[in-house]
């Protein structure tokens, strides 16, 4: 099977049209790699959102945060993942990298458009929209999810545990954001299966319970049920033991304070007609697209080498990110709509 990168593909759509008894090896890596784009495509969105709030020791801004952490254990887990059966994970590639405003990659949920905003009712409805579960306990289930297709990953895993080598495998701890956020080495099946088990409930919940079984704090829920609480503003309770029945119906949950960060134009604010940035506004814009950009090249050296220290540049740049991203929120755009500019999450080749 022919490897696909390119962002705006339908490749996550053919790989779940093969049959499973032809679902090989390269079938496999393949779904790796889209995997693992589907999880960097999430960061962009929730960072936004994460730093565009005027005060970061919010409660939803805590939620958020937590929720990134555990997104990039669920690409490191699919990094490892990948190398263990001998693939290479590309994750510094002008073809591979996200795209705003666009569908998911691979055409998984392409219903849905992703977009780079501030904290705004509409963005966290977007953010559940990503999560949503195949049988979300709390509502009804729409369109194939991610889930569905971390499922159909380790089915294939399954019936080609041969493959699984150990290869370049990463160690590294994020515990402190949740008792699932650890990247550990992959070199068993049940080591595979605990990954996958991670990555599918910290963002969906379990059929049974709508809450994180790999919590940071006693009762957190799921990332589906953490953003629907914000877009609904109230806390998602038990109502009913017998039959067992969660409602949100608990106490409200307001959405903080937030520089109104407008939309990022699809392919950055060079796009943006009158918001076009000024030399002053596009150096910061040029500051945060270089930070993101040696991010990815540093993981994607990282799982090439096997070598964890490199994370710790990653780690430095995501820090830079941050501090450019939050000049970006208070710098007003011209178009006198009171909306601020914001991150483009856009690559530039060293």
């Amino acid at each position: 099977m022919t490897q696909v990168l390119e962002y705006e593909s339908n490749a996550i759509v053919e790989l779940m049209r093969v049959l499973p008894a032809d679902r090989d090896a390269e079938w496999l890596k393949n779904a790796l790699q889209q995997a693992i784009m589907v999880e960097v495509a999430t960061i962009g969105p929730y960072a936004s959102a994460l730093w565009s709030i005027k005060e970061p020791s919010e409660a939803v801004a805590k939620d958020i945060r937590e929720i990134i952490f555990d997104e990039m254990t669920h690409m490191g887990l699919a990094c490892n993942m990948l190398t263990t059966i001998g693939g290479t994970p590309i994750l510094a590639d002008p073809k591979v990298v996200p795209k705003y405003e666009h569908a998911l990659p691979g055409g998984v949920r392409p219903d849905l458009v992703i977009f780079l905003e501030g904290l705004t009712a509409a963005s966290v409805e977007m953010f559940s929209e990503i999560e949503r579960p195949e049988h979300p306990v709390a509502q009804l289930a729409v369109s194939t999810t991610i889930g569905a297709f971390y499922a159909a990953i380790e089915e294939a895993f399954e019936t080609q545990q041969h493959l699984i080598g150990g290869d370049r495998q990463i160690e590294y701890s994020l515990e402190s954001h949740g008792q699932g956020n650890r990247i550990v080495p992959l070199d068993t099946i049940e080591k595979v299966r605990a990954a996958i088990e991670v990555i599918k409930e910290q963002g969906e919940g379990t059929s049974a319970s709508p809450e994180n079984p790999f919590p940071g704090k006693p009762g957190e829920l799921a990332h589906f049920y953490v953003f629907r609480e914000m877009f609904r503003g109230k806390k998602l309770i038990k109502v009913s033991e017998n039959p067992v029945v969660w409602d949100f119906k608990g106490d409200d949950v307001p959405l903080p304070p937030a520089f109104p960060m407008g939309r990022v134009p699809d392919g950055g604010w060079a796009n943006g007609g009158p918001n076009a940035p000024a030399p002053e506004v596009q150096q910061v814009l040029g500051a945060f697209n270089g930070h993101f950009s040696a991010m990815l090249r540093a993981l994607e050296a990282a799982w090439r080498s096997g070598d964890a220290n490199r994370l710790s540049t990653a780690i430095g740049h995501m820090h830079g990110m941050r501090t450019e991203a939050r000049k970006l929120v208070q710098l007003e755009l011209p178009d006198g709509s009171g909306k601020t500019y914001g991150p483009e999450f856009l690559y530039v080749e060293e």
